[in-house]
């Protein structure tokens, strides 16, 4: 275990620079959008002190390409050692570019996109079947919205009302091969998510104020699942990556590193 330190999107950012370059890996562009999310969701919003407590609040990454921003959150969270950190896509490490379940702070190994959302379905029924109260968060893209089992995912938790059921979508416009309207367009994607029988929220996924008030908004339970779609831009924060589809897969040069590392020192702090 390491100390607990304050989770802010700047300090996973420079996390997810640092172990990127050292491992040299991409995935870079796909971490930065979610870091805000991460970081409020893990400061503010999940009961998620103790990783075997069974009350506790799952978080399933759906998006499992960008677990990288997961494990800065766990390692400023204390549930991950600096050094641990540092093993990230070295040999015999359980932090790879998908997380593992075998990783303590992690509920199940994503990243074959448009599954995470059943395994949230799944717990968010178990828990009401136990009589818990806790919920379900899961982030998936919304390139991953493209999957017919996620559209499966919606209509069962829809039909059995699984009101401890949250999906965040990254909805930053972007996936592998170019813009996702490009691809399958999908728009406009929250009445498709109302269509069956969700509860449909819009805000700013990189402004920590709104998406305080948005999810404290969907704390007020009903009869019905919640999906959060957060605005965001891939790359966030590093300015030459931002909306650049190359930084889905592209590692860092020396340069860019050092560009990058240098933005974010000189960012303020959320």
């Amino acid at each position: 275990m390491s100390v607990q330190q304050t989770i802010t999107a700047r300090a996973i950012r420079r996390l997810i620079i640092e172990e990127s370059k050292r491992a040299n890996v991409g995935h870079i562009g796909s971490a930065l959008s979610i870091a805000d999310i991460i970081a409020f969701l893990f400061r503010s919003e999940l009961n998620f002190s103790d990783p075997e407590d069974p009350s506790r609040d799952r978080f399933i990454l759906s998006k499992g390409h960008a677990a990288l921003a997961l494990y800065a959150a766990l390692h400023l969270k204390g549930l991950l050692t600096r050094d641990e950190l540092a093993t990230y896509c070295a040999d015999g490490t359980l932090l790879g570019v998908h997380p593992e379940h075998r990783l303590s702070g992690i509920e199940f190994s994503t990243g074959s996109l448009g599954h995470g959302l059943s395994f949230g379905a799944g717990v968010a029924l178990a828990s009401r079947l136990s009589g818990l109260k806790n919920r379900a968060f899961v982030l998936v893209s919304d390139a991953e919205c493209n999957e017919g089992s996620l559209w499966e995912t919606v209509m069962f938790a829809g039909h059995h009302k699984l009101s401890n059921l949250v999906a965040v979508v990254d909805d930053n416009g972007q996936q592998a091969l170019g813009p996702t309207k490009s691809i399958v367009d999908l728009r406009p994607l929250g009445e498709k998510w109302a269509t069956f029988g969700w509860r449909v929220f819009d805000t700013d996924g990189h402004d920590a104020g709104r998406l305080k008030d948005t999810f404290r908004r969907l704390r007020d339970w009903d009869d019905k699942p919640s999906v959060v779609i957060a605005s965001t831009v891939s790359g966030k924060g590093v300015s030459f990556m931002e909306g650049k589809v190359e930084w889905h897969y592209m590692p860092l040069s020396d340069h860019q590193y050092g560009l990058a590392m240098k933005e974010l020192e000189e960012a303020p702090e959320e």
